[in-house]
């Protein structure tokens, strides 16, 4: 699932109020994992039967008193081990208003790689010594921020991305009592994470339990703000670089997003790779790739939203730091240098493990046409040169270039095989499916890749989820498969550190649409296809290059 939702509720000693705030919670039929803080015996007990009357309760004990941070860790710990992606901390003492459990989970849903953070709108039983008290924690945290994107770092109603709290967590000992809830979301903003403010009615009932030392705590609160503000001047150029240059998406589609890089550049990068060999030309791509990091924001954005999202889905993937984005983007620059490599003949087969391989031979022989659905991932374009090279002409590659003529004309002029069985289509018409028809009955094969909306206005595309979050895929490769009535196989290349690895499966014998229920065949497919993608990525997760604003348009607009 996409978002799947926990609770976290961290308590000491406030048995008066637990049972009617997991009653009023209970209605969202989610997980409430309950961490008991080392509360009395009156509580104990009174937990033991709140959570033999509720069975979504999972209760745990810590042994001793830790403090609010200790209990909330412990709890997104166990939240994230269930299987879960986000957590809503509640404090258990009824001050929160528990109608906005909804809104806060929308919040999630919208934007799953987001803190959602309850800024509190006070009534008149709220203490004015904590109502302007908070006021000093502000300054600290717009300072240690440079930013004004935290609108409160100290309220206790808030919902966590876990991949990345849990990921904090394990790296850093967060504070353990009430500077817990500032320390987090300063730095999980450090790392990137954007920040939802949702306002939210909080009140003080009469009676209530404070666990709040004015000497211990304040001074615990005056180390941390000490800490991140130190911190703060460590980062400070990263700071001020978002500052000046924050960071945005391209809203040009794809294949309308100008090309990067000039004619010039790029055949000196060919004259190099032969004349000084392929060591030479990769060692020349580093700082040409670091300039294109630094000046290219959208394509950097894109790459660190794509890894933030990879890790929510598991979080033993890279982190979404500016070195491994740069890590990604010199991928893709070498996987461009592959290509030049595999067309003129300086990859071998040798150095190429090929996954199924006599099941790609079997379907070779049988002289059956087939469609090989591919992706933007790893270096499809070294196979259909291998193919070339070794004299199988059936093997055509569905494109569209018009977005990246300079670098398909310099490669055309380094390899002349380049063109040979390049089939450029911009839009699927009767004449260019009558064409296709025509060489799948001549048992060929049809490389088509599946993860970028068509280029032309009115393409169609399906709404599945990909990374735990909605994305559109376009539905032409699933029509033209069902059209052309013939397998259908997943088929991508990449670059391993040995080598090369080529997978090829089946993924269906014949692609059906029936009348009535096309929709939802074409939805099923794709989400089968994103399933597979999905798990690509999480195994080599730096090559997949979509650099662009991939989940924009599943923000917008109804799907075709």
């Amino acid at each position: 699932m996409s978002f799947v939702p926990a609770i976290v509720i961290p308590i000491y000693n406030h048995r008066e109020t637990i049972a009617t705030v997991v009653a009023r919670l209970a209605d969202h039929d989610v997980p409430i994992f309950i961490v008991d803080d080392g509360s009395d015996e009156a509580t104990q007990k009174t937990l033991a039967a709140v959570a033999t009357s509720e069975p979504r309760v999972r209760l745990a004990r810590l042994p001793q008193n830790g403090g609010k941070g200790a209990a909330v860790v412990h709890g997104l710990r166990e939240a994230f081990r269930a299987g879960c992606t986000h957590a809503l901390q509640v404090d258990a003492d009824g001050q929160h208003d528990l109608a906005d459990v909804p809104r806060f989970f929308e919040q999630g849903r919208n934007q799953p790689d987001a803190v959602v953070a309850g800024c509190p709108r006070y009534d008149a039983s709220a203490p004015a010594s904590r109502r302007y008290g908070r006021y000093v924690t502000h300054f600290w945290v717009w300072v240690e921020t440079l930013s004004f994107a935290i609108g409160d770092s100290m309220c206790g109603f808030r919902l966590y991305p876990l991949a990345a709290s849990v990921a904090l967590t394990d790296r850093r000992r967060l504070p353990a009592r009430m500077a817990f809830d500032t320390e987090i979301i300063v730095r999980l903003f450090w790392m990137g994470l954007p920040v939802v403010n949702l306002p939210t009615r909080v009140i003080y009932p009469p009676g209530g339990l404070s666990h709040f030392r004015m000497w211990r705590d304040n001074l615990c609160i005056s180390w941390m703000h000490t800490r991140l503000t130190a911190g703060m001047l460590a980062r400070l150029p990263l700071l001020l670089w978002r500052k000046c240059f924050p960071p945005h998406f391209s809203a040009l589609h794809w294949s309308r997003q100008r090309e990067r890089g000039s004619s010039l550049g790029l055949r000196l990068t060919v004259v190099s790779y032969r004349l000084l060999g392929d060591r030479f030309a990769r060692a020349l791509l580093r700082p040409i790739v670091g300039w294109f990091f630094l000046s290219g924001k959208a394509a950097r954005k894109a790459s660190l939203d794509y890894l933030r999202r990879l890790q929510m889905t598991r979080s033993d993937t890279p982190t979404p730091t500016w070195r491994n984005a740069y890590r990604h983007m010199l991928a893709f620059a070498d996987a461009n240098l592959d290509k030049l490599a595999a067309w003129t003949g300086h990859v071998a087969h040798g150095g190429i493990a090929f996954d199924n391989q006599q099941a790609f031979e079997t379907l070779l022989a049988s002289g059956r046409g087939a469609v090989l659905l591919g992706a933007h991932f790893g270096n499809l374009e070294m196979m259909r040169a291998l193919a070339h090279l070794d004299g199988i002409a059936r093997v055509n590659a569905v494109v569209y270039t018009d977005h990246a003529r300079r670098f398909n004309a310099t490669l055309a002029s380094a390899a002349p095989g380049f063109e040979l069985n390049l089939l450029q289509i911009s839009r699927l018409g009767p004449e260019t499916a009558i064409l296709l028809h025509e060489k799948i009955d001549r048992g060929e094969l049809l490389v088509i890749v599946g993860d970028r909306t068509p280029p032309a206005e009115n393409g169609r595309v399906v709404s599945v989820e990909f990374l735990g979050t909605p994305a559109r895929f376009p539905q032409g490769p699933f029509i033209l498969a069902a059209l052309l009535e013939c397998p259908v196989f997943l088929f991508v290349c990449v670059r391993e550190a040995d080598g090369y690895r080529v997978h090829f499966e089946p993924f269906a014998e014949r692609i059906n649409l029936p009348r009535g229920e096309r929709e939802a065949a074409i939805a099923t497919h794709a989400q089968r296809y994103a399933d597979r993608l999905a798990e690509l990525c999480r195994r080599t997760p730096f090559q997949w290059f979509n650099f662009f604003d991939f989940w924009a348009d599943a923000k917008s607009g109804p799907v075709h």
